[in-house]
């Protein structure tokens, strides 16, 4: 028994190959067009940091910065170990106001997480009465300005004794003002995810003894992991960026923050503004929220895009 091998011509392989070879969805003159945008975009975003840089680095004292030099004359870093001396007028240092800093914002961001998923579990499991009310009170209340919120926020927590001063003037009382405005979003971003986790994986837990807590620690907390780093990075970011509240409620300069500090280095005219300890104490303040970002980033980039839009 004999077999044929049909064998094709050269010049149909090669034609054969070009057919099947994937051709590019863009032509290289959008290509181009394209990448010159994102260069442009790039070149947007970089400049104000970079100015802000070489502003840090610049020894000279310059009374307004009016020109960019990447590597300014006598680049030294001066700036920064003044501010981290004593970074304003009042003698408080600078891990002082980091601390401060960093206890608002871990705190935000822990106590908006913890009340923000319970809260998100339930209205997302449980049918009780009024919780659609409650749903669109919490989304009234998540289209507030958060600014328009310091009235009756000061004469609530003043009215408050915490020992021999107000609830108002300590760094408690600005961190529970902060999170009633953080909390709204939480619950309205996690409840999203969590809609999104099939009800038949606690279904299952349950047919095998699993309690309402224990599913919920159990499955539901590991699996909205994504969501739950996107909120603590934003009650993070409140916490640590907040000016308006910590500037209208604190008075003692032991708890004040860095934003209250960096706002305190800036002159009644530009001329007066030190900007080489401005523009280091600005990267300083800047620092931590990029480290966190960093930390978390990969549960950010997928947490982002799920939980508002459900």
């Amino acid at each position: 028994m004999s077999t044929q091998t049909h064998i094709m011509p050269k010049s149909n392989v090669d034609q054969s190959a070009r057919r099947r070879r994937p051709r590019p969805d863009l032509s290289y003159g959008k290509q181009l067009v394209y990448q010159v945008l994102l260069l442009v975009i790039a070149f947007i975003v970089l400049f104000p940091l970079l100015w802000v840089v070489s502003l840090s680095l610049d020894p000279r004292g310059i009374s307004r910065p009016t020109e960019l030099n990447l590597i300014p004359p006598g680049a030294s870093l001066a700036a920064y170990e003044k501010v981290l001396q004593q970074p304003g007028a009042n003698k408080v240092t600078f891990i002082q106001l980091a601390l401060n800093s960093f206890q608002l914002g871990v705190g935000v961001a822990l106590f908006s997480v913890a009340i923000g998923v319970s809260a998100a579990y339930v209205f997302s499991r449980f049918e009780i009465r009024g919780r659609r009310f409650l749903m669109l009170a919490v989304l009234a209340v998540l289209m507030l300005p958060s600014i328009g919120t310091i009235a009756p926020l000061f004469v609530l927590l003043n009215h408050i004794k915490l020992g021999d001063t107000s609830l108002r003037d300590s760094l408690l009382g600005v961190g529970l003002a902060i999170t009633s405005g953080a909390l709204p979003f939480s619950i309205w971003n996690l409840k999203g995810y969590i809609d999104t986790i099939p009800r038949d994986l606690e279904e299952a837990a349950r047919i095998d003894g699993a309690t309402i807590n224990q599913t919920f620690l159990r499955i539901v907390l590991p699996l909205a992991v994504p969501a739950l780093a996107v909120t603590f990075f934003l009650g993070f970011l409140s916490g640590w960026t907040e000016f308006a509240l910590s500037w209208q409620f604190l008075t003692q300069p032991s708890t004040f923050t860095l934003t209250m500090a960096l706002w305190n280095m800036t002159g009644q005219y530009a001329s007066t503004t030190p900007w080489s300890e401005f523009s280091a104490m600005s990267l300083l303040v800047a620092g931590p929220v990029a480290i966190v970002y960093l930390a978390l980033q990969k549960y950010i980039i997928g947490g982002l895009t799920l939980g508002s839009v459900k």
